[in-house]
């Protein structure tokens, strides 16, 4: 019953390999910007704290967070956590990401809806994440049709998960962007270096989307929903 699929290779390595590209963009954006110094000299700390005074987000507490690249806006707690390579540096990276970060803490403050939606799918997305798997494998072993597709509908909250986060990022950098300039964090001419450090980070999020769907559609043939595949 269970072997070596050959199709899964088919679907997979395209994300993989995509997933791959996407990562090394973002470290290699995120060095080479980080070596750079915004001549306002603020640190990833000072500019979050800027952008997010200017929108009257004063309660916003901005913390310390661990390891690379761990930044992330907590809508919970309204807590704002830098990782050590953002939250005290003054680099074009740093403030790049410290400011995409404040927007998101923006997009929770004024209702954006894309965000409330991708909130509200967080804890069933991580129960997906590996429950996908257990329903799809036991109803393989039980021969139970309606268990394995319970896997599927998995499957598809977590692609919608992904779909959901690519207009939440996309908004959370183009708000950054606009408002390291306006709000002087970093002077008009560094600001095209800044924004590529998002740039290149979102194709991560497109190369997460990519993947959920191919997981997806590979289980969806895999089951013969689509393709007439059932073996």
């Amino acid at each position: 019953m269970f072997y070596f699929d050959p199709l899964y290779l088919i679907f997979m390595i395209p994300a993989m390999i995509l997933a791959g590209i996407a990562t090394a963009k973002t470290k290699s954006a995120f060095s080479k910007y980080s070596r750079i110094a915004s001549r306002t000299r603020l640190t990833g700390a000072q500019a979050a704290r800027r952008m997010l005074d200017q929108n009257g987000l004063h309660d916003v507490e901005i913390r310390r967070a661990r390891g690379f690249l761990s930044d992330h806006y907590n809508p919970a707690n309204r807590t704002l956590n830098l990782s050590p390579d953002v939250y005290d540096s003054p680099s074009l990276s740093a403030i790049g990401v410290a400011c995409h970060e404040a927007g998101h803490a923006l997009q929770h403050a004024h209702g954006y809806v894309p965000l409330q939606i991708r909130s509200s799918l967080v804890p069933i997305t991580q129960f997906s994440s590996y429950g996908a798997y257990l329903f799809i494998l036991l109803g393989m072993f039980m021969q139970s049709m309606p268990i394995a597709t319970a896997g599927v509908w998995l499957f598809a909250i977590g692609f919608v998960f992904a779909l959901i986060t690519l207009p939440v990022e996309w908004d959370a950098s183009t708000r950054a962007k606009r408002q390291m300039v306006t709000d002087g964090i970093v002077l008009p001419s560094e600001a095209n270096d800044a924004g590529k450090v998002l740039d290149a980070a979102f194709l991560t999020y497109v190369a997460a989307a990519v993947s959920a769907l191919l997981t997806l559609l590979y289980y969806m043939m895999r089951l013969g929903l689509i393709g007439g595949r059932d073996d």
